[in-house]
């Protein structure tokens, strides 16, 4: 588990490296979800797969929700369709595609070859222990944050309406 840990972290750097230094959004996208998948894979190794599947479903799952829902409040035409189609032309999906079949076949490794004792962390978290956590001693900040996500929302709900825009004569 410590080959499949050090690997997933420095699949997660290159990553983040890719993200940070592309200044295409939807190529930073691209790499941002492999990013957020290495991190899962970190959690795994360490012995928390609670952790890593919400890693997963919430970031993950939630970028490329998010990203598809800016797209349709967007609303734009079929020049931004022909834009989007110049930029996402197969070489782009190279280096994303290469970082995701190493992160498949590391997970695939550890499913395969698998000893009980190889853990890095010594202890499994359990999903009672995160619910206890979040809604114990971090129950403010869960608040917080979804009041900021509540706030958004509502944001980019009025920022995206076309009836508030004044018409132009």
């Amino acid at each position: 588990m410590e080959f499949a840990f050090y690997f997933a972290a420095g699949v997660a750097v290159a990553a983040t490296v890719g993200v940070v230094t592309n200044t295409n959004p939807v190529h930073a996208l691209l790499y941002l979800i492999v990013s957020l998948l290495a991190v899962s894979m970190v959690f795994f190794a360490l012995g928390a797969p609670f952790a890593g599947a919400l890693e997963i479903i919430v970031y993950a799952g939630a970028i490329m929700v998010l990203f598809v829902f800016v797209v349709m409040m967007l609303n734009l035409g079929p020049a931004a369709a022909e834009q989007e189609r110049k930029w996402l032309t197969p070489g782009i999906w190279v280096g994303p595609a290469i970082l995701s079949a190493l992160l498949l076949g590391q997970l695939l490794y550890v499913l395969l070859n698998h000893v009980s004792d190889a853990h890095i962390g010594h202890t499994t978290v359990e999903a009672k222990a995160v619910g206890i956590s979040l809604f114990g001693p971090y129950l403010l900040a869960v608040e917080l944050a979804s009041m900021l996500l509540l706030a958004a929302l509502v944001a980019a709900y009025h920022l995206g309406r076309h009836d508030a825009k004044e018409p132009t004569v």
